[in-house]
């Protein structure tokens, strides 16, 4: 079992900076997991953002994001990370975490992942 928690949404106003955090702890390694970002907006699918391998070294992005945001981990400390920068108000939506029991990559399918966040809302104003 896995367990992950997602924190540090909030408001922001366009062109401006937020991080998302991602602290995940269980039985299985940490450094086992590949990791990814999603997101969903009111009344839309969830889609993929950005996603990360075990090692860190190879990442993937969502041509919406792709030079805005960047994701990274810190395996030693079981927490992955999404720096958002010059955020647009279509960046609003809830934001999840999740981990996959894979060495494949990338992951860009939510059918992928085997747990689940609870979200974290960022919302961006114009």
């Amino acid at each position: 079992q896995v367990r992950v928690i997602e924190s540090g949404g909030g408001r922001v106003q366009a062109g401006g900076s937020l991080i998302v955090s991602c602290a995940v702890s269980g039985r299985t390694a940490f450094s086992d997991l590949s990791m990814g970002w999603f997101r969903q907006a009111p009344g839309k699918e969830r889609e993929f953002v950005a996603s990360i391998s075990r090692s860190g070294e190879t990442t993937s992005y969502a041509d919406s994001v792709k030079g805005r945001f960047t994701i990274s981990r810190d395996n030693a400390k079981n927490t992955v990370y999404l720096q958002m920068n010059s955020l647009k108000p279509d960046d609003t939506a809830a934001y999840y975490c999740a981990a996959a029991v894979t060495r494949a990559f990338p992951l860009r399918a939510p059918s992928s992942y085997n747990y689940w966040g609870q979200g974290t809302q960022v919302t961006v104003s114009s």
